[in-house]
């Protein structure tokens, strides 16, 4: 059995059809949400990190809140742009928020995506070193948050306060935290490198790089590469896997009214030019039930992953989402082989 979370954008806006006028509004929600879904069976609650948009931005007081009301759903994020973070605190914040969840994070960190601001994380006060790039940026601040949450020394001791000349780990620490880092790739080479350096891997469904093959072939062959390295590095264990897909079952008249014509226009592939480069946009599933799940049963990626994140449309509310992601668990989950 595959697991099937959800992946909120955390969108908010006063506008005519919202559910979610403001930022409280996205918060209180995405808690309520978490409950209503744990209550369906759903196996995870994401959400995905943006700075300056109106979206989720601060994800650990969202999941620790999360937390305190829900005790099996996991709760992840999908994910940190490890470019704006202070590694170590970070990691003081994830351990607390695990030992409030009992274990239950399931942290997406990379790169990061296109973003709003030019060169946001500069505004934090983080650039990378000279010579150096964005990407080297997020992966050296990636290895030091998980040697942190790992309990090594991370801090030379005060002879003053200690007489201990080891080097000082963060505190507290969460037993098992570390095995639960996803690396968000969008590329079969970053795949190959999260696989290498023991780290799940989260792909999405948007892939920097496009060779003129389906979507979905394309990233399972970026799996099976994340696999083969995880392997040939010689990490003990099984490693997760976990690709997004906007899945939208019509079952009702709601959902014919707001995603009707798409499910008759169909759906296909979208090929583009992102940051300079060529990149492939997976399609989306909308329709009936049991067409959904022919399409997702012959999903390369979707067969090949152990979970899958549905995004959802948060500005409909909880009430809509709920129902969506029961169509989803009961209707199409079982009938595509993720249940």
């Amino acid at each position: 059995m595959k697991k099937i979370g959800f992946l909120s954008f955390g969108h908010y806006q006063d506008v005519q059809g919202s559910r979610v006028p403001t930022a409280r509004e996205a918060l209180v929600q995405a808690v309520e949400l978490a409950v209503a879904a744990e209550e369906l069976g759903v196996d995870g609650a994401y959400m995905r990190v943006h700075h300056f948009a109106p979206q989720y931005s601060a994800p650990f007081p969202l999941l620790a809140a999360m937390a305190a009301r829900t005790s099996t759903i996991e709760l992840g994020t999908g994910v940190i742009d490890m470019r704006y973070e202070n590694p170590l605190y970070m990691a003081e914040e994830a351990a607390v928020t695990d030992l409030i969840s009992n274990g239950r994070l399931q942290l997406g960190i990379s790169r990061g995506s296109p973003e709003t601001a030019l060169d946001g994380s500069r505004s934090f006060g983080y650039l990378p070193d000279e010579g150096s790039t964005d990407a080297d940026l997020a992966r050296d601040k990636a290895a030091l948050f998980r040697r942190a949450i790992a309990g090594q020394g991370v801090a030379d001791p005060n002879p003053r306060m200690t007489r201990s000349a080891d080097r000082l780990s963060i505190d507290p620490l969460s037993p098992g935290l570390d095995e639960r880092i996803w690396w968000g790739s969008g590329t079969r080479a970053t795949a190959r490198w999260a696989g290498e350096q023991g780290m799940n891997l989260m792909s999405s469904t948007l892939l920097t790089e496009d060779t003129g093959v389906p979507f979905d072939e394309l990233q399972a062959e970026q799996i099976d590469l994340f696999r083969k390295a995880w392997a040939e590095a010689g990490h003990a264990g099984t490693p997760r896997v976990s690709v997004s897909r906007s899945i939208l079952p019509i079952v009702s008249e709601a959902d014919e009214y707001y995603f009707g014509l798409q499910a008759q226009r169909g759906s296909h592939d979208q090929v583009g030019i992102l940051d300079g480069a060529r990149s492939r946009f997976g399609k989306s599933y909308v329709g009936a039930p049991d067409v959904l799940a022919e399409q997702l049963a012959a999903d390369a990626a979707v067969q090949s992953a152990d979970t899958v994140l549905v995004t959802i449309p948060n500005q409909l509310g909880v009430d809509f989402n709920a129902a969506l992601l029961e169509n989803i668990v009961t209707l199409v989950g079982p009938a595509a082989g993720l249940r």
